[in-house]
């Protein structure tokens, strides 16, 4: 199936193309693009700095964090929503949204967001070199 990243004339017009093209019962959609590698990349590092330097309370102990469980604590942040589940051995599982199918603003907002958070604290983060997330 082809695939119009809608960026010039050219490609609009090869995307109308296809769609007059198309066979009855055929579906367009329009997406907003999804985030980068380099956003994915700072994302990382960025998780990686605040899992080494920001103890957080769990079970009601303060403790260090693995990179994957603040993933977590910030993507259901960005939502202002947390969405939890039964465990299958009891408690509760928070769960998390993927930022693998998150749109170039979303992922823009959730680095914002960890930005945010690292400045706001007593200790705030300090964020690897830039030149580390790419």
């Amino acid at each position: 199936m082809p695939k119009f990243v809608l960026s010039h004339a050219v490609a609009r017009a090869g995307a109308v193309q296809c769609v007059r093209d198309a066979p009855d019962g055929y579906v367009v959609t329009i997406e907003e693009p999804k985030r980068t590698l380099d956003q994915s990349a700072k994302m990382w590092a960025m998780l990686r700095d605040v899992s080494r330097q920001v103890k957080w309370p769990v079970d009601g102990e303060l403790q260090l964090l693995q990179e994957v469980d603040w993933k977590s604590i910030f993507t259901g942040a960005l939502k202002r929503h947390q969405r939890m589940a039964n465990g299958i051995d009891g408690g509760l599982v928070v769960l998390g949204e993927s930022t693998s199918r998150m749109s170039k603003k979303s992922m823009s907002e959730l680095i914002e967001l960890m930005m945010a958070f690292g400045a706001d604290r007593d200790e705030p983060v300090i964020w690897s070199d830039p030149m580390e997330w790419t």
